[in-house]
């Protein structure tokens, strides 16, 4: 059965772009701006990637879909959970489920988007390491239908995973050169296109992440980021239009400069409310015995409260502290739409030029092994440190060789060359920034997009892709 559809349409997912970075260095992007249909978008809060991602495919808030940020206290298992994929985490009907109905033709793929696994489109492509018995962390992707993985790694190369995260993610390196993750997702789009031509294509690129965060959005270096960017961005755009494809630039968040970090779960253990589990000498946080502890993802906080009561007295202590910009509370989570059963007793957000750390331990020698790793399931946190190889390291290239030797000779170890110092960080997301210049954006040459000259809300992303296809 073919589609109803006359039109098709690609989204692109390019993290982190912003009017201020459009006018540093993305020539081509601004002209097609100036030509077209260039509108800022009111951040999602808190303006991380599942949030915002799930605020604009089921043009609901987190109170609806219930994705109050990157991970959160799953409070029936007592245990931090961070970047799971099953899409039937999201608990709103999406965009595709909605066209789908009106229209059982219409098709949809989904690369690299998060909550892919599962989803009800049609071809999906997600990271999605195989994590053997006996210890190991073995790179690969997960693909709908299956049979797209083998196919399309063959045509492409493996996908690059080292470069999708961690201290060789938009760096050169020999795993890759800086934008070998974002090249290889825009090769895949066009691999897709040419052989099932999506209806609806969602196309993830996030290659302005990594040195956003890593240097800041104000060092010189990011030029050269905007320059690769500026090139992948508008010659996929060529290609898909040159097939009758239209596209539509998202952008999540911006990012801006930051200058401190708050260690909120180090404040509550001083406080004596946070319960520390000693295993093989080190330290891990025992959820479900704590008093008080904090879910920290970049400038959000969700805080978690045994005794609810406590809210009188945590709350003018953290209403002091450095860096603090919002706390909400019961009214306030509900007027922000983010009274979902998930979200924590408060909600605490940054000044959008300080981030809170997940850090807890005292001392160093006593953090957990995870710590220095790059290990994004097992922190009870997000840690942009990953981005970072230890600068203590003498030898770090050595030390990574020497890790790799021991994983070919089937030696249980542990990657560990990331430091624990979070003055490092220099640009972080996830509150509402100052000045409007560094919000999210939308960009199209396409007039049905165009509407009024004011930010548009991330949740009305929804419903201006599915007018695009009713039109």
């Amino acid at each position: 059965m073919a589609s109803k559809v006359k039109n098709r349409l690609a989204v692109l997912n390019v993290v982190g772009l912003t009017s201020d970075l459009l006018k540093r260095g993305l020539p081509r992007l601004n002209q097609l701006a100036d030509q077209g249909v260039s509108r800022l978008i009111q951040p999602a809060l808190p303006a991380v990637t599942c949030t915002a991602q799930s605020n604009y495919l089921t043009g609901q808030p987190p109170s609806q879909h219930g994705i109050v940020a990157n991970g959160w206290y799953h409070r029936e298992l007592a245990e931090v959970q961070f970047w799971k994929q099953p899409n039937q985490i999201v608990q709103a009907p999406k965009i595709w489920e909605r066209l789908k109905a009106s229209d059982p033709a219409f098709t949809c793929a989904q690369l690299f988007w998060w909550y892919n696994m599962y989803a009800s489109v049609d071809f999906s492509i997600t990271p999605r390491p195989m994590y053997p018995a006996d210890g190991r962390k073995v790179f690969d992707i997960y693909t709908s239908p299956a049979d797209i993985g083998p196919a399309i790694q063959k045509d492409l190369g493996i996908f690059p995973f080292p470069t999708f995260w961690g201290p060789v993610a938009g760096v050169d390196s020999p795993q890759g050169p800086p934008e070998a993750v974002s090249d290889w997702i825009a090769r895949a789009a066009r691999w897709i296109e040419e052989r099932h031509r999506p209806d609806l294509h969602l196309i993830y690129l996030p290659h302005l992440d990594y040195n956003l965060q890593r240097l800041g959005p104000d060092d010189p270096q990011i030029l050269a980021d905007l320059t690769l960017v500026d090139d992948l961005v508008v010659d996929l755009i060529e290609d898909l239009e040159a097939r009758g494809v239209s596209s539509l630039i998202l952008s999540e968040y911006g990012i801006t400069p930051v200058r401190h970090a708050i260690h909120l779960n180090r404040f509550f253990r001083q406080q004596g409310w946070l319960t520390i589990k000693e295993e093989l000498g080190k330290e891990l946080i025992d959820f479900g015995a704590s008093e008080v502890f904090a879910v920290c993802d970049h400038q959000v906080a969700h805080v978690y409260l045994k005794d609810p009561s406590k809210r009188s007295t945590i709350r003018p202590m953290l209403e002091t502290m450095e860096g603090i910009a919002m706390i909400w509370e019961e009214p306030e989570k509900k007027a922000h739409g983010m009274d979902h059963g998930r979200a924590g007793d408060l909600v605490v957000f940054a000044r959008d030029w300080a981030w809170f750390t997940y850090y807890y331990w005292e001392e160093d020698q006593r953090a957990p092994d995870f710590a220095r790793c790059v290990d994004i399931h097992r922190k009870p946190g997000y840690d942009p440190v990953e981005l970072f190889m230890d600068p203590t390291l003498r030898w770090p290239r050595l030390k990574v060789a020497w890790r790799l030797l021991q994983k070919e000779l089937g030696m249980r170890m542990l990657m560990d060359v990331i430091p624990l110092d979070a003055s490092l960080v220099k640009g972080s997301h996830g509150t509402l920034p100052d000045e409007q210049v560094n919000y999210p954006m939308m960009l199209s040459s396409d007039p049905v997009f165009d509407g009024a000259d004011r930010p548009l809300e991330s949740t009305e992303i929804a419903s201006l892709i599915e007018r695009f296809f009713v039109s």
